[in-house]
């Protein structure tokens, strides 16, 4: 599509699912409409045009996006010259079958014509609607780079697609094959976030850790001060140099990248966080085999103590699916010895549900919903005890905070993260804005959450 600008002064309202891609893709679509003139509405009854950008990854993420889909559109009756879209994997995967299970959407674009939406917009406005585009596999990323003003802590991708090919997983059939960004543009795009203030960067990617295995993302004749010689090690090291970049994070991360260099990265590199989101999906060797995810539960325990030696202080979340096709109760009990033995701070246990397209989806699913649905429980209260127990540790001691504002609970008090990511809350004081980092004394716990007693701003 040719390029557009919107004179009319449209306001657009994005709605999001999924992961933190999804984020990440949702601010750079509204970054590049309000470059095309929209204006982007936090209310979504006064905008112009809805935009719902959807998720695949699972039956239910897919149900409630196009449950929310066809409310805007039914609400159109009372909206006249409303337009609704959609955006994201739920669009690439279905492509112009969505018209079918939406009556009444206007447009719909892929996660390889992301950057098409402004034209699209204004091409339904012209009256050259209804339009899906999910076009071929394109690197858009130097197109989606901008971020909302004001940002404290920015995800930036590094690493689209994905190539790992996981039996359930539909991920690479909709976000395309793996790519890894330039480091040059990686790092143009932290200075102007850290220019604008942002203290904290989250580097993403479907497989993070793979970050430069497929395409070249240096230079030739790029030194590394430290001696790095892998691509993500570099790269961390890097935008560690960025002036004004406090913390550094990546995800999500493999047990195969868990090298040594990685680790004496995040040992060494000033502002790399003591956190990793390492999914690990089932303990059991027979289910990981079947869910091709490429290593044994003692590979991912080896990638555990290889990191936890260099960074003592390591917290680790996790992914877990529980109900894969042929898992016994004795491969359940392997998943649950794992998670003790790796002592993840918190994990996010998802159900088992069969993805159209996928591998494991031709597969006899064999695990009943009420056996699902104990082992889900059974691996939560675990969870609580195991995250209970890890955050008492701390009771007494002093986390650096970087505050974010307000707790969303209680607007008496802050709330921040440590850089383990733990959510802390403490009381406010006139001297701590929001972008500081503080000093804060661990005074009592729960499964999830720290709350202190605030001893002193660190800096600004």
């Amino acid at each position: 599509m040719t390029e557009s600008s919107n004179q009319s002064g449209r306001t657009v309202h994005i709605r999001t699912y999924g992961c933190q891609m999804n984020v990440r893709d949702s601010e750079a679509i509204g970054a590049l409409l309000v470059r095309h003139g929209y204006r982007l509405e936090k209310n979504e009854a006064d905008a112009d045009v809805v935009l719902v950008n959807t998720c695949s990854v699972r039956g239910k993420a897919e149900d409630k996006a196009l449950g929310k889909l066809r409310l805007v559109v039914a609400d159109k009756v009372t909206r006249p010259g409303r337009k609704v879209g959609a955006a994201g994997c739920m669009v690439q995967r279905l492509g112009a079958t969505i018209l079918k299970k939406v009556k009444g959407l206007d447009f719909a674009a892929g996660t390889h014509r992301l950057s098409a939406l402004p034209a699209m917009i204004d091409a339904v406005y012209a009256g050259r609607g209804p339009l899906v585009d999910t076009g071929e596999l394109e690197q858009e990323a130097e197109s989606l780079t901008g971020h909302p003003d004001g940002t404290l802590s920015a995800f930036v991708n590094i690493l689209l697609g994905c190539d790992r090919h996981c039996a359930y997983c539909i991920v690479p059939a909709v976000r395309g094959r793996e790519w890894s960004r330039p480091a040059e543009n990686v790092l143009a795009e932290v200075q102007a976030l850290a220019a604008q203030g942002c203290r904290e960067i989250t580097l993403l990617g479907q497989s993070v850790i793979s970050y430069g295995l497929k395409n070249q993302v240096w230079p030739d004749g790029y030194h590394s001060p430290k001696e790095f010689l892998e691509p993500l090690p570099r790269l961390l090291e890097a935008v560690s140099a960025v002036p004004g970049v406090r913390r550094i994070r990546f995800t999500s991360g493999h047990p195969s990248g868990c090298t040594a260099e990685l680790a004496r990265a995040m040992a060494e590199v000033p502002g790399v966080c003591d956190h990793l989101h390492l999914p690990v999906q089932s303990g059991s060797d027979a289910v990981l085999k079947r869910m091709r995810r490429g290593y044994t539960a003692e590979d991912y325990l080896g990638a555990v103590r290889r990191l936890r030696k260099a960074v003592p202080t390591l917290a680790l979340t996790s992914d877990v699916i529980v109900g894969f096709p042929g898992e016994s109760e004795a491969d359940f009990d392997a998943t649950r010895r794992l998670m003790d033995e790796a002592a993840f701070d918190n994990a996010f246990i998802f159900k088992y549900s069969p993805r159209e397209g996928t591998p494991a989806a031709a597969w006899v699913d064999d695990v009943t919903d009420e056996d699902k649905a104990r082992r889900n429980r059974v691996l939560l209260e675990d969870q609580d005890r195991r995250g209970q127990a890890l955050n008492e540790a701390t009771i007494g001691r002093e986390v650096s905070v970087l505050v974010e504002g307000p707790s969303l609970r209680n607007k008496e008090r802050w709330a921040g993260r440590s850089s383990t990511n733990k959510i802390v809350i403490f009381d406010p004081s006139e001297s701590v804005h929001v972008g500081d980092i503080v000093t804060v004394c661990i005074g009592r716990v729960g499964p999830q959450v720290l709350y202190g007693t605030l001893k002193g701003k660190s800096y600004s």
